[in-house]
């Protein structure tokens, strides 16, 4: 078992050494359907699918009211989810409204466990020219550490009355504040390449290329990819997860503290200028 990456030369434009640099980004995997799912589970506990569909029904119903309420629910064999907020801090106790609040997060922590699957998973490259031609094939010799999404750092944000806030991930009430920066806004260059569709938002507004933002906004991607195709979505040459629902896919990103260029690939076809109203 391996995980699959692939690195692409690509022309990067932006950056302190613009140039043609292979980037990487996970290996396409097809959405696995639900019922394949239970039926897998049948198979390996004995149970039918059937009696695993309706027990897994109930379960996610459970959850869903827990975590609303507040609470930290235990994924079995997998680790926690818990709801959470991403906000502004300000000092006054007048200026305290939900208002702050930027952005509602779903926090999923990994057990020990899955984290040492993912740890102890090898890591397989292929690397690719410009054309898609395979150029060689490599395992990873990398350290296997695995991002701990708990910690954060918090960044100076322009505030309410044109004060200075401090910008914190709030999470059921608790403040992680890890150090200040000056506020800043960067670019984001957005590019498409497919015959496919896509939509940049950013609560709920058109996202156009060169649109400045702050760090950690939080921009939201929505792609109907050309038939048959499954589309991919990178900023600054990382892999953003993308949900399939219905044939349209959806992802999000928190705009890094740069500039930066998002790269959306709709399916085959040749390269576009991203339109918005696409």
């Amino acid at each position: 078992m391996a995980i699959k990456v692939i690195a692409q030369r690509r022309e990067v434009k932006l950056g302190k050494n613009p140039g043609k640099k292979f980037v990487m980004r996970p290996d396409l995997y097809i959405p696995i359907q639900e019922k394949k799912v239970f039926a897998e589970a049948s198979t390996h506990s004995g149970i039918s699918a059937g009696v695993i569909k309706a027990a897994w029904d109930a379960a996610g119903e459970v959850l869903r009211t827990w975590a609303t309420e507040g609470h930290s629910i235990p994924l079995p064999g997998l680790g926690t989810m818990r709801f959470g907020v991403r906000s502004k801090a300000v000092e006054k106790l007048e200026d305290v409204k939900t208002g702050l609040i930027t952005v509602r997060r779903i926090i999923f922590t990994p057990n020990v466990d899955l984290k040492d699957e993912l740890k102890n998973t090898s890591i397989q490259i292929t690397c690719l020219d410009e054309e898609g031609n395979v150029l060689k094939r490599v395992t990873s010799g990398d350290s296997g550490e695995v991002e701990d999404n708990e910690n954060g750092g918090t960044n100076t944000e322009n505030g309410e009355n044109g004060q200075n806030g401090q910008s914190s991930e709030s999470e059921q009430g608790n403040q992680n504040q890890q150090g200040q920066q000056t506020a800043s806004t960067y670019a984001l260059t957005i590019s498409r390449t497919g015959v496919g569709s896509a939509t940049v938002t950013k609560d709920g507004n058109a996202v156009t290329s060169g649109t400045s933002l702050n760090e950690d906004d939080e921009v939201e991607i929505s792609i109907t990819p050309a038939e048959g195709q499954v589309p991919t979505a990178t900023v600054n040459g990382s892999e953003i997860e993308l949900t399939e629902d219905n044939g349209v896919y959806t992802g999000s990103f928190a705009m890094p503290g740069q500039a930066s260029t998002l790269i959306i690939n709709t399916g085959e076809g040749e390269d576009d200028d991203y339109d918005p109203n696409a």
